[in-house]
């Protein structure tokens, strides 16, 4: 599964950044771009093999054709060359789902950054002092009150340090510059706040 990346340089971390269902857009090379930016090594999977989309809508029957499963073994593909590194994981909404669910099955992750997006999580996970970080619109036609107050006390309850940071008014994809969803002023805080994490994360056992 193609992937890109820049070499990595001392002491850097290695950040493995999951695109949303509108596929490889110019905002997930800027996301990516931004993180070696500040230093770390970042991979970029495709994991729609080079279709994009102009819709959330056309991205989900991407989605859909591709499957589930499909997708799901080629996220495992695309980080497996890179899993003893001890990885960060991140995404854009449905590719934060993607990397949350991996994040969750590599007792070595080091942290899970999401970005407009979250998923469901199975019973008796374990992610033992995991420290994670969403960035969420308020109000989210994708991630309602309900469901985001359920998802942090199962994040909690499997051991995750969960914090929530939440862009009254924002669209859904905020950080995107070339959607409607676009707020600067959000994308520049979330952006912000994240590098900070980012950048504090301690090394795991």
């Amino acid at each position: 599964m193609p992937a890109s990346a820049e070499p990595a340089t001392s002491g850097s971390s290695t950040i493995v950044l999951f695109h949303s269902v509108y596929g490889m857009r110019p905002a997930v090379h800027a996301g990516a771009d931004r993180l070696r930016a500040a230093g770390h090594e970042v991979i970029v999977p495709d994991l729609f093999g080079g279709r994009t989309a102009d819709s959330a809508e056309d991205g989900m029957v991407i989605k859909e054709e591709i499957g589930k499963d499909e997708l799901l073994r080629r996220a495992v593909a695309a980080v497996a060359p890179y899993a003893d590194r001890g990885l960060i994981y991140a995404g854009f909404s449905f590719g934060a789902a993607v990397a949350q669910n991996l994040a969750l099955g590599d007792e070595k992750a080091r942290g899970l950054l999401l970005l407009h997006g979250t998923s469901d999580i199975a019973d008796g996970a374990s992610a033992d002092d995991l420290p994670v970080q969403l960035h969420i619109a308020d109000p989210d036609p994708y991630e309602p009150h309900d469901w985001l107050t359920a998802w942090y006390l199962r994040m909690r309850r499997a051991g995750a340090d969960v914090e929530v940071f939440r862009y009254p008014g924002a669209g859904h994809l905020f950080t995107d510059p070339d959607l409607p969803d676009h707020d600067a002023e959000a994308a520049q805080s979330a952006w912000k706040v994240a590098l900070a994490f980012l950048a504090d994360l301690p090394e795991r056992d």
